[in-house]
Formats: C-alpha cells, sequence, structure tokens
C-alpha cells in the first residue's frame, strides 16, 4: 500500500488546524495515547496507526480474542499487519495498542506524535521518505487487477490489454499512480477507500480495480462474481510490490528496535501469516 508528497501532507495539516482537528481519526488517536499513558510504566506501549480497513492486512470487526486488539469499547482490529506489530513489539518487551485511522491522516499523526509507528501496507518511497523513515520491508506482493468475472479483461495476460478501459485506484497510493502506465486508459478519480473502488468495479462504474494479490485474494473470495487478473512476466505495473514499517524522521532507537525484531521473522513465517490473515478476514472485508 499509501499521503505522498509533502504538499498534500501541507494542505491536509491545514485543513486540520482550520477545523480544530475534530476528526474521529485524531481523538481515536488522542484516545489511543491516554490509554498508553495508563500501562505499567515499567513496559512501555507501541501506538501503531492503521487504517483497519484494507483486508487482510488490516479490518475492524466485533469479534475479541485471538490476534484481534481493541481499538475501541466494541471494535477490534484485526489483521497481518496487526499481527507483525504484535511480534515487534512483543520482542521488544512493549504492549501494542492499535489506532484506527484515515490513510491520509496516518503520516500526519506520525509526526504529531499521536502514534509510534506505521504498519498498514505502506510502501517505501522517495516522497514518503522525505516525511518519515522507513524499516526494510515486512512484505513483499505482487500488483494485480480485480475485474468482474464475467468482464471481457478477465484473460488479459498484460496491463496494455487494458487500453481504454475506466480504471481505479485507492487516493494516494501507489496502486492509483501505477494506472498511468496504462495506454489511452481511463483514469478514474481515485476512490478515497479500497472497499470504495471495489463497490465502483461492482456497480459498473469502473471496469478494473488496481490491488496487491493478497487484498485482491480476500475481496474475490468475499464476492465470487469477481476475479482476479494477474500478468505475465515483464507485461504487468512497473513498481515497488514491498510495505515497510514507517517511523518518525530521525527515531533511529525505535527503528533498529523494529528492524532487530523483523530480522528474527522468516520469510516463510511471513507468508504463513499472510495466508492466515486471508483465511480469517471476515466475508465483505
Amino acid at each position: 500500500m499509501n499521503c505522498n508528497a509533502r504538499s498534500i501532507l501541507s494542505l491536509t495539516l491545514g485543513l486540520c488546524l482550520l477545523a480544530g482537528c475534530g476528526s474521529s481519526s485524531s481523538a481515536a488517536a488522542t484516545a489511543a495515547a491516554s490509554s498508553a499513558s495508563a500501562t505499567d510504566s515499567s513496559r512501555k506501549t507501541l501506538r501503531v496507526g492503521m487504517e483497519c480497513n484494507y483486508a487482510p492486512f488490516n479490518w475492524t470487526t466485533t469479534e475479541s480474542g485471538g490476534t484481534a486488539q481493541p481499538i475501541s469499547d466494541v471494535d477490534y482490529c484485526d489483521g497481518y499487519d496487526v499481527v507483525i506489530a504484535e511480534k515487534v513489539a512483543e520482542a521488544n518487551d512493549m504492549d501494542v495498542q492499535i489506532v484506527k485511522l484515515d490513510w491520509d491522516n496516518l503520516i500526519l499523526s506520525l509526526q504529531n506524535n499521536e502514534i509510534d509507528a506505521v504498519i498498514a501496507g505502506m510502501t517505501d518511497t522517495p516522497e514518503r521518505e522525505q516525511e518519515v523513515d522507513f524499516t526494510s520491508p515486512y512484505y513483499e506482493s505482487e500488483e494485480v487487477m480485480i475485474v468482474k468475472a464475467d468482464s471481457d479483461y478477465v484473460n488479459a495476460t498484460s496491463i496494455q490489454d487494458f487500453a481504454g478501459a475506466t480504471i481505479q485506484g485507492q487516493m494516494n497510493t501507489v496502486y492509483d499512480e501505477v494506472i498511468d502506465q496504462i495506454n489511452n486508459v481511463v483514469h478514474q478519480p481515485a476512490a478515497e477507500t479500497f472497499p470504495a473502488a471495489i463497490q465502483a468495479l461492482e456497480s459498473g462504474v469502473v471496469d478494473g480495480v488496481v490491488s496487491e494479490l493478497p487484498v485482491a485474494n480476500g475481496v474475490v473470495a468475499a464476492n465470487p462474481d469477481l476475479a482476479i487478473v494477474r500478468f505475465a512476466e515483464g507485461q504487468g505495473f512497473d513498481a515497488d510490490t514491498t510495505v515497510s514499517i514507517a517511523v518518525r524522521k530521525g527515531d533511529d532507537e525505535l527503528k533498529n528496535q523494529l528492524e532487530t525484531a523483523l530480522a528474527n521473522i522468516s520469510t516463510d513465517e511471513r507468508n504463513q501469516l499472510m495466508e492466515d490473515a486471508v483465511e480469517r478476514q471476515p466475508a465483505g472485508n
């Protein structure tokens, strides 16, 4: 997954100041900070921001227990990112606090010290590196296209097979940026959330939605009328498909702690955790 350039963040900050920062996302971060300060002072709390709306990386549920972490009095967040957060926190003798935030507020909340890290399927890009620091990747995926199962595009093998098609991605993500690599594409304005993009596909507003494979697997499992298009080698999108943990600029201590923890999670274990998350996610996420 992806709050890109400094200008976008500056505009977001300006709007936030004008509005008195009264968004639900800010309130969630404040509540999480209060909760963190109330824990045993002998054990630090790692406050981790994510959307809780991008399965199988993260999603909201009312089911407690297992890998789920509370995000309100009634809701929990679960998913691959939650498990990774739990593992890197435990490796550093920390508790974990998941903070549900809108995608565009993740980096801003990190900079404002409302959270300590972003673990949200976020790709390390040059633009983001101007705002935050990143660990090495904790997962590598594959970019695909989600289409209707009865679509003329279902047998596509190259992104150029979508020339002339109407394609959408999520706002401020790599998956929106790569769309223009398709010749003569009709680049639909980005969706605010990934579920909104899937709704546009289901309703026929767009012909395809750019996604990463684990997310697409979950979407198609919950929506049998949709299908995944995977591209032949060298015929797909040219983009970084890794995701990394973001920390505040210059927070080398935490970055090194998280890096050490990640080094102890093997590739096989990471892949198994993703498979488990895909199987665990509830229908509709």
